[in-house]
């Protein structure tokens, strides 16, 4: 029997999956990350609920990483689904921010 968390990671393993066709070549770096919770409380300016997902683009040799947050997904959500829906929207914006595209354009 799998975990919760077993199971969230393969949600997003396979979103993430559909999402390298967005990204192509150019992005084939991209790392994709499933994190409990974030690191830090979000900053005055920025939405003080926690965040359900990160883009953290990196310079240098090192590729972009999009971390979703297992803990305010699940909070978030009521059933599988509805966490499969989430993990969805939140790699879509932001594979949608990367692209510079709006978040309609990445149906996963």
């Amino acid at each position: 029997m799998r975990s919760r968390r077993e199971a969230f990671d393969d949600i997003v393993i396979e979103v993430a999956e559909r999402a390298r066709t967005y990204l192509g070549t150019r992005y084939a770096d991209v790392e994709f990350a499933v994190e409990d919770v974030p690191p830090t409380d979000p900053a005055p300016w920025e939405e003080q609920a926690a965040p359900v997902g990160r883009l953290l683009p990196v310079g240098g040799q090192a590729g972009h990483r999009i971390v979703v947050y297992r803990r305010p997904v699940e909070t978030r959500a009521r059933d599988v689904g509805e966490i499969a829906a989430i993990v969805r929207e939140v790699v879509a914006e932001q594979v949608a921010a990367l692209l510079n595209v709006p978040p309609s354009e990445i149906e996963l």
